[in-house]
């Protein structure tokens, strides 16, 4: 198939999925949800493992302000729904593949839902972890039930109220990074090659097995979409991302 916001290869039992909006650093539209969706419909039962990359510099920036300063623009208003990409990580943790991301450079807001959602994280030196939603009145409220599971709660709060990326070194200690090295792409085919040793019964039986262990993702489900709904449709939030836009001015510098 051809995609318009990722770019797809399929080598043996592993498929690439890497983020490509180069124009937009990454950012998370409602097409590039959708084109993951198609890919993980693609994925027959020869595919075990599912490796989620992005550009050198930038892994995901998040949300794509650009389409919410268009819409504002041209008066026109498109329903905001978080479920689809809430439900598009359910099925990287819950699905029948090791999902493994591979990170360089930034990883930011709705970027670190992708990273929290695999079952391996790998990265390079120059990768680095933020959650930048409350300068803007906003919060990772579907983030957060994803990214809980990896560093406890106070780690997640944390990096909430501080608004500021945190170092590789950093995410490591943490939990959110397991394993990294300044030229990360010899670690990406060391573990692609054990991965690749796996059976997919084998990972299909685990997988089911260890997410009926922690069954928070589902009952988290609700509430973090209706909190998501709630911060992206207050029109005081909507003015300060396109001032943002427009004039670069952060919504601290009124």
């Amino acid at each position: 198939m051809s995609y318009h916001t990722i770019q797809v290869r399929f080598q043996g039992p592993v498929c690439f999925i890497r983020f490509y909006r180069p124009e937009a650093r990454n950012t998370i539209n409602g097409l590039l949800v959708k084109e993951c969706h198609q890919v993980l419909d693609e994925c027959g039962p020869d595919t075990k493992i599912v490796v989620w990359e992005g550009l050198p510099e930038v892994f995901c920036d998040g949300v794509d302000f650009q389409e919410i300063h268009a819409e504002m623009a041209s008066g026109q208003s498109s329903e905001n729904n978080p479920e689809l990409l809430y439900d598009l990580w359910l099925r990287m943790v819950e699905g029948p593949m090791v999902n493994v991301a591979h990170v360089r450079g930034k990883a930011n807001a709705g970027g670190i839902g992708f990273v929290a959602a695999c079952d391996i994280v790998l990265a390079d030196s120059t990768a680095q972890f933020g959650l930048s939603e409350l300068l803007f009145g906003l919060f990772p409220a579907c983030v957060l039930p994803f990214l809980i599971r990896r560093t406890g709660y106070q780690k997640a709060h944390y990096l909430t109220l501080m608004t500021r990326p945190i170092s590789v070194d950093q995410a490591h200690a943490w939990g959110l990074v397991d394993a990294y090295e300044a030229e990360s792409g010899s670690l990406l085919r060391k573990h692609l090659l054990r991965l690749q040793c796996l059976s997919a019964q084998g990972i299909l039986r685990y997988k089911r097995y260890i997410t009926g262990l922690d069954l928070s993702l589902h009952s988290a489900k609700a509430g973090a979409v209706a909190a998501n709904k709630e911060v992206f449709a207050d029109p005081h939030n909507r003015e300060a991302i396109y001032r943002y836009i427009e004039k670069g001015i952060f919504p601290w510098e009124e």
